[in-house]
C-alpha cells in the first residue's frame, strides 16, 4: 500500500518537472544553472523514499575552478541521491537513447546536458573534444559516470577512459564524488530505509598525468573511490545499527 502511494505522487510529480521544467527552459534553453535548479528539485524526494540523505561537500572545490565531476552509478535511486549535489554550472553526459524517454528526454537535452552516442566509438571521441570546447566556452564543469552503465549491487564497475582523458586535454582536476550503498537498500513498502551518505573528495590534479598515462590516472580515480566507498558503507552500517539499539 505504502508502495502503490509514494508511486501516486512521484510519478505524477515526475512528469509535471519534466513537462513545466521543458517549457522553462524554452525561455533559456540549455543554460547550465537548470542542471543545478532541477537537481535540487529532484533530490527534495529522498524523503518521500524513507531515505535520511547526509551531503558532504568539499570547500577546495569552490576556489580550485572548472572541473569534472565523477560518481558512482548504482540504479535509479541516484536521480534522489546524487542529483542534489549537482553543483552551479555543472552538466552531466548522458547515452543519446535518453532522448526518446517520454517527457525525460527533451527536459534532460533543454537542461543543457550533454548528449555521447556509446555505439560509435569516432562520434564517442568527437564528443570528448566537444566537452572540452563547451567547458572553455562555456565556463562548464561536467558530472560524468565513469563506470558507464548502473552497476546494480555488482560493487564499483571497471571505468571507461572518456572523463580522463577529457580532464586532461581540459587541464581541470577531477573530482570524485561517492554515494552509499542503495542496492538492496530501499522497500518501497517500508516508512525508515536508513542512511544514504553523498561526498564530495578533494580534487585529483590531472596537470601531471598525458594522455599516454591515462590509464594510470584511472587506476588512482578507481582506487580512490573503492577505499571511499567501503569506509562509507561501514560508516552507514555503524549509523543504522546505533539507530536501532535506540
Amino acid at each position: 500500500m505504502l508502495a502503490i502511494l509514494r508511486a501516486l505522487i512521484v510519478i505524477p510529480f515526475c512528469i509535471l518537472v519534466c513537462v513545466f521544467g521543458s517549457l522553462y527552459c524554452l525561455f533559456s534553453p540549455r543554460n547550465p544553472r537548470h542542471v543545478y535548479t532541477f537537481g535540487r528539485l529532484f533530490g527534495s524526494l529522498s524523503p518521500l523514499f524513507g531515505l535520511k540523505v547526509k551531503y558532504r561537500l568539499n570547500p577546495e572545490v569552490k576556489v580550485s575552478g572548472n572541473c569534472i565531476y565523477i560518481a558512482n552509478h548504482q540504479n535509479n535511486y541516484d536521480m534522489v541521491t546524487a542529483a542534489a549535489a549537482v553543483q552551479p554550472r555543472t552538466v552531466t553526459v548522458g547515452k543519446t537513447s535518453l532522448l526518446w524517454v517520454p517527457f525525460f528526454g527533451p527536459f534532460y537535452w533543454l537542461t543543457g546536458n550533454i548528449l555521447i552516442d556509446r555505439n560509435n566509438k569516432s562520434k564517442s571521441r568527437d564528443t570528448i573534444y566537444q566537452i572540452v570546447e563547451q567547458m572553455k566556452k562555456r565556463d562548464l564543469s561536467v558530472w560524468m559516470f565513469p563506470e558507464g552503465t548502473r552497476s546494480r549491487g555488482r560493487g564499483l564497475l571497471p571505468f571507461k577512459t572518456g572523463a580522463f582523458h577529457a580532464a586532461i586535454a581540459a587541464g581541470v582536476p577531477i573530482v570524485p564524488i561517492c554515494v552509499s550503498n542503495t542496492n538492496n537498500k530501499i522497500n518501497l513498502n517500508r516508512w525508515n530505509n536508513g542512511h544514504v551518505i553523498v561526498e564530495m573528495m578533494s580534487p585529483i590534479d590531472t596537470s601531471v598525468y598525458t594522455k599516454d598515462r591515462v590509464r594510470e590516472l584511472v587506476a588512482h580515480c578507481q582506487q580512490v573511490m573503492v577505499d571511499k566507498l567501503e569506509q562509507l558503507n561501514q560508516e552507514v552500517a555503524e549509523s543504522e545499527a546505533a539507530e536501532r539499539k535506540k
